[in-house]
């Protein structure tokens, strides 16, 4: 149980850095707006999913 909680704690943390280190460069449409549901939320659920997997390729 605690191994997991710190696998995703990491990929979160991870996959909103990657994010907001990028965001400046993608689409308007992919750059979240504070205080909205929008597409930019959804790249950065993805980018933590990804992190996520990796984390789990990595162990």
């Amino acid at each position: 149980m605690k191994h997991s909680f710190w696998r995703s704690l990491i990929a979160i943390l991870a996959g909103n850095a990657i994010y907001f280190g990028v965001q400046q460069w993608l689409p308007p449409k992919a750059q979240h707006q504070p205080f909205q549901i929008d597409w930019g939320l959804a790249v950065d659920f993805w980018i933590c999913l990804f992190c996520w997997g990796l984390l789990g390729r990595i162990r």
